[in-house]
Formats: C-alpha cells, sequence, structure tokens
C-alpha cells in the first residue's frame, strides 16, 4: 500500500488570520518502507515572516523572496501525492494549512478521510508520556541529531520512521514482492546538514543447484535417519 508521509512548516499557528505555509516535505512508503521518492518545496508566502516563526525553522524573508507561490507547484504536489492516505503528526494542523492554500488557488480540499495521525496513534499506545515528535524519535532510538531546527522534508522523514514504529515496526515491510528500494538522499536546507543513506533492495535467499546437490549427496550417506523411522511401515 502507497502512503505519503508530510509536513509543513508556516509562518505562523492560523491561516484563517493570515498565516501561510512557506514548506512542505512529502515522503512516498511502500507497505510501510521508504521508496525515496520525494517531493518538496519552498514557497514565496507573500507576507512578513514573524521572528517568532523564523527562530522556530529558520526561514527568513530574505531566502523565501524568490521561491515560487504555492499555486506554481500545486500540480505537481497533487500529482506526487495522488490518492493515497496522508500521514502526518498533528495532522490536523497540516492539513489545515494544506487545504487552506488549496482552497486560495481554486483546487479541491483534500478529504480528511485520508488524514493518518501519527500524534494520535502515540497518545494511544502510549498515554501518559511525551508525545512531540523529538520525544518519540528518543522512545524508538531513532537519530535526529542532525535536526538543528525544524524542516518539512526532515521532519517528515522522521515522522515516517515513527509511523513504522507505531504500526508495527520495520517487520510489517517485509514481504516477498520484488518491490526494488532505492537509495535515499536527504537535501541540505537551511534547518539540517546534508545527509545520505542508502536502503539496500530485498536480497534473494535460496539454495543454489550445487548446494542443493550436495545436500542429496549427504543426505544417501546417513545410515537410518530417524526421520525415516516408521516411514515404511
Amino acid at each position: 500500500m502507497r502512503e505519503i508521509v508530510f509536513d509543513t512548516e508556516t509562518t505562523g499557528l492560523n491561516p484563517a488570520t493570515g498565516d501561510r505555509m512557506v514548506e512542505i516535505g512529502c515522503v512516498e512508503l511502500f507497505n510501510r518502507v521508504e521508496t525515496g521518492q520525494v517531493f518538496h518545496c519552498y514557497f514565496n508566502p507573500e507576507r512578513a515572516m514573524p521572528i517568532e516563526a523564523e527562530q522556530v525553522h529558520g526561514l527568513s524573508d530574505r531566502f523565501l523572496g524568490d521561491k515560487p507561490l504555492f499555486g506554481h507547484k500545486v500540480a505537481e504536489l497533487l500529482e506526487f501525492i495522488g490518492d493515497s492516505p496522508l500521514v502526518a503528526h498533528n495532522a490536523s494542523f497540516d492539513f489545515g494549512f494544506l487545504n487552506w492554500e488549496l482552497k486560495a488557488c481554486g483546487h479541491p480540499h483534500v478529504d480528511l478521510g485520508r488524514m493518518v495521525d501519527t500524534l494520535a496513534l502515540a497518545r494511544k499506545a502510549h498515554p501518559g508520556a511525551k508525545h512531540s515528535l523529538d520525544a518519540l524519535c528518543s522512545r524508538y532510538g531513532i537519530d535526529r541529531s542532525h535536526r538543528v531546527k525544524h524542516g518539512a522534508l526532515l521532519d517528515a522523514q522522521l515522522t515516517a520512521q515513527v509511523y513504522v514504529e507505531l504500526t508495527g515496526g520495520r517487520q510489517i515491510g517485509l514481504s516477498i514482492g520484488e518491490t526494488i528500494v532505492e537509495e535515499r538522499i536527504l537535501v541540505a536546507t537551511p534547518a539540517f546538514v546534508a545527509a545520505a543513506r542508502t536502503i539496500r533492495a530485498i536480497r534473494p535467499h535460496f539454495a543454489s543447484e550445487e548446494e542443493l546437490e550436495r545436500h542429496r549427496a549427504f543426505v544417501e550417506k546417513l545410515d537410518a535417519p530417524i526421520w525415516m523411522e516408521g516411514a515404511a511401515s
């Protein structure tokens, strides 16, 4: 099953009072395994960045000044997310900004029935514990040492790892299929240092013809093996 984990960065907390989305990062999962396919974009919010928000994500007016408007990239974003379920941490916040931006440029909103909230999953799995993304990374041993400030793509990648842990761990992605998992690249942004990690493809595990022949020869030399007892009766 294909799923998209995403995160946004904004100028503030409420699009209804003039706040805008300035960054979105999306990570593709297939059967809960990262495929290496991502969508990442910054947007010019056409308004000044409050200093409080800039301190969170490090995105300044100067940096965002030459970035495209959301409406100029919306077609690429919608093509990437398709009709897949959308996973986010505190998802109502990200959905609120995404749907506001979609409405502002004349596109239908994303159905909230597609929303999967890792915050809600964490509260159910660990009642009474801390449920921030940082706290969940610590709980599950997920490396976030390169997270200097909030960044949409980096946070989406961390959320994807948390989501996998909350829904059963890495074993749920195992299958006998032919899915090829490609190299995942972390792109440098003002919020974190560039890094790269290779996710290896599934390796076949089966005996060769030579090994099978050696096994048959070995079995033939056995004198009255225990698994043959009673076979002739």
